[in-house]
């Protein structure tokens, strides 16, 4: 059974930082592109980032030059480093397996970053 567990996320001021994690079991983590995903209040969810199994990335425009995602396949875990936080990344932060618009797998819980001063 594939899980994720995400975690790492909290109460950030405007311009702050954080790290996500999403630790991966179940499957063979190293052979999978990974991808971040976010879902704000209201909205539907997002791609944020993607990292293939060659360390090649891409970017949703909203994380550009502020979120860098890197995995650790050693620890079967991807991370999101997120820099210069707005209010507006305020969300529910999920990893999973791309496919299309959505994810492979069934979603994990989920870690919520909030962006407030």
């Amino acid at each position: 059974q594939v899980q994720f567990v995400e975690s790492g996320g909290g109460l950030v001021q405007p311009g702050g930082s954080l790290r996500l994690s999403c630790a991966a079991s179940g499957l063979a983590f190293s052979i999978y592109r990974m991808g971040w995903y976010r879902q704000a209040p209201g909205k539907q969810r997002e791609l944020v980032a993607t990292i293939d199994t060659r360390g090649r990335t891409t970017y949703a425009d909203s994380g550009k030059g502020r979120f860098t995602i890197f995995r650790d396949n050693d620890k079967n875990t991807v991370y999101l480093q997120m820099n210069s936080l707005k209010p507006e990344d305020t969300a529910v932060y999920y990893c999973n397996v791309p496919r299309g618009d959505d994810g492979l797998y069934y979603w994990g819980e989920g870690t919520l970053v909030t962006v407030s001063s």
